[in-house]
């Protein structure tokens, strides 16, 4: 039972500190830029993609096809190539449905750190905290690092998530380790 209350109570405490990184500071748009000239390229994007919401990546290679490494290669020496989230006018904006997911995943994440740390013979709680910090070092660079690595995200966008996604370990450690104790011998 302690387990799943730390795990709750961590996971409240990551999503505020998320809400409150996003909405409160500029962490939430670091890295990102505006487009210039954005409105005739908002409209070639609706021309082209339309209703059709996803995750594109241009130009497109054909995997199937033996030479795509070669051929992109080539087409990335003379044109421009990224990828693009594309949402159609009409798609909802922050929804109930989007926080509680979110909520959600942080329940999850926080109920991992606490069944591990559950499993530790860590006694003292500055490393009880550490341990889930570690935790969340392993989280946040999995993904983060990568799309900078492969996709070109820039650096500060991608020191600034990394931060906000450890230092949500970091709070949400400091609840789980005052709950989750070592069990005596």
């Amino acid at each position: 039972m302690r387990i799943l209350i730390a795990g709750i109570l961590g996971a409240v405490v990551m999503f505020i500190w998320t809400s409150v990184a996003h909405v409160m500071t500029p962490l939430a748009t670091t890295g990102l830029s505006p487009i210039p000239n954005e409105g005739p390229v908002v409209a070639a994007l609706h021309d082209s993609i339309g209703s059709k919401q996803g995750l594109y990546f241009y130009p497109w290679m054909d995997m199937k096809d033996p030479n795509a490494m070669a051929k992109q290669a080539e087409t990335f020496k003379t044109k421009p190539h990224g990828i693009l989230i594309y949402n159609p006018p009409g798609s909802p904006d922050m929804t109930m449905r989007m926080m509680i997911s979110e909520i959600a995943k942080e329940a999850v994440l926080t109920l991992i750190a606490a069944l591990l740390l559950a499993q530790t013979l860590l006694a003292g709680y500055l490393s009880r905290v550490g341990f889930v910090s570690l935790i969340g070092v392993a989280g946040a660079l999995t993904t983060n690092v990568s799309y900078w690595i492969w996709y070109s995200f820039p650096t500060n966008y991608t020191l600034a998530y990394t931060f906000i996604d450890f230092f949500g370990y970091v709070v949400a450690g400091l609840v789980i380790a005052a709950i989750v104790k070592p069990r005596p011998a």
